[in-house]
Order: C-alpha cells, then structure tokens, then sequence
C-alpha cells in the first residue's frame, strides 16, 4: 500500500473513533470520554504486542520497548495536535459551541 493511501485509511480509522467519542458527549464529560479513549489505546497496544510475541518470555522482553515506543508516540501526536489547537485561539471565542466544563482536569 502507498504511503499516501495509508496514511488516509490510518486518519480515517483515526476519525471512527473521534467519533464514535463524540457521540458519548451527550452523557459523559469530555474529560473522561478522552480518558476511557486513552485507556482504550493502551488495551489494545497492549493486546496488539501480547499477539505478536511467541511467548511469555519474549512478551516481557518486547514489555520495556513497547512502552517507550508507544509512549513516545502518543506524546508526538498529542504535541502535534496541541499545536493544532493553537490556530483556534485566534478565533474570538474558541470552543464557544461547546457546553461549559462540566469538572476540571486538576
């Protein structure tokens, strides 16, 4: 598969679950829809390095390298997103659709 294809298919399965986050707003904060999508992303990495070890032992040795790559790479997208975000407080009133804070994330 091209890079380009990839990359498309990769933000459209992003968007999915973007989605499928938003539609919980209706019931949920969003601090803790964004904190069960977190903990979805860790399950699944999770299973997704236990399906690729042969066994128990390598599963522990993968453990360590998975984490810092996993790690590492929420922290870049989340950087990247962050800086995303900026472009929307030029706007007067940023996020001025969305309904007030229902907790803080303190």
């Amino acid at each position: 598969m091209a890079d380009d294809d990839l990359d498309k298919q990769f933000r459209q399965v992003a968007d999915s679950f973007i989605s499928v986050a938003n539609s919980q707003l209706d019931t949920m904060n969003r601090e803790n829809v964004g904190m069960a999508l977190l903990y979805a992303a860790a399950r699944f990495n999770a299973f997704v390095v236990a399906s690729n070890s042969d066994n128990l032992e390598a599963f522990k040795g993968d453990r360590d390298k998975a984490m810092e790559f996993f790690g590492a790479e929420y922290l870049r997208m989340l950087g990247a997103n962050l800086s995303d975000h900026e472009l929307v407080f030029e706007e007067d009133k940023p996020y001025g659709h969305l309904p007030q804070r229902k907790t803080d994330l303190s």
